[in-house]
């Protein structure tokens, strides 16, 4: 869950220039916001990819068990 909690905090930390953004219309913080969720991009594929590995790993125990 610790990955859940990483990217909870992760947006968490974006709040402040949202608001500037959304709220009060300031595009240098408009910029920070796309800068924002480029990383949030990134990390996201990052989960992905370490979902897929644990996904793939758990298939390979539970097949080599059922064919022993």
């Amino acid at each position: 869950m610790s990955r859940f909690t990483e990217l909870v905090e992760l947006v968490q930390t974006y709040e402040k220039d949202f608001i500037k953004f959304y709220d009060k219309g300031n595009k240098s913080a408009g910029t920070r916001v796309r800068k924002h969720m480029a990383e949030l991009k990134r990390k996201a594929q990052e989960i992905r990819i370490e979902v897929q590995e644990l996904k793939g790993n758990a298939e390979e125990t539970s097949g080599s068990a059922e064919n022993a």
